[in-house]
């Protein structure tokens, strides 16, 4: 039997039943991964365009300064280790970081009073885990994930 380093990795991570994974999304589609662009792709949008309340906009940069802060940045995004490949892996958070799910939420918030609409998706199986933390998991989607 051939080595898998992807089914390694995921049999390390906490993938129980009860695992449940979140992911905050727009409607657009990332060119990269294939799939929907996560919710700081409409804030970053939504600050460069200038057309928000000073209170919009203040919400936005905190929490986009918050999460620079208080979540770990992956090294990847792509199933090859290769610095120029596509990268097709996306975001998801553990549930159990709810102050990071607390941020995204007042981060949406201020997104839909703006006209943006997002959704939040779950899942219990993102896909080939390439990356981890107590706060998220990186993940190349399987066939069957929605995201």
């Amino acid at each position: 039997m051939a080595f898998d380093p992807f089914t390694v990795i995921q049999s390390l991570s906490d993938n129980s039943p009860a695992s449940m994974f979140l992911r905050f999304v727009i409607s657009e589609i990332d060119l990269g991964s294939g799939k929907r662009q996560g919710v700081f792709h409409a804030g970053d949008a939504l600050m460069s365009n200038n057309d928000l309340s000073h209170r919009a906009a203040a919400t936005l940069q905190d929490t986009f300064d918050w999460f620079n802060a208080n979540l770990p940045h992956p090294n990847r995004f792509s199933l090859s280790g290769r610095s120029n490949r596509k990268a097709q892996a996306i975001s998801w958070f553990r549930s159990t970081a709810v102050d990071h799910i607390a941020r995204m939420r007042d981060y949406t918030r201020v997104l839909g009073e703006n006209g943006i609409q997002t959704e939040v998706l779950k899942t219990r199986r993102p896909g080939y885990i390439i990356y981890e933390d107590d706060y998220q998991v990186v993940a190349y989607p399987f066939a069957d994930t929605s995201c």
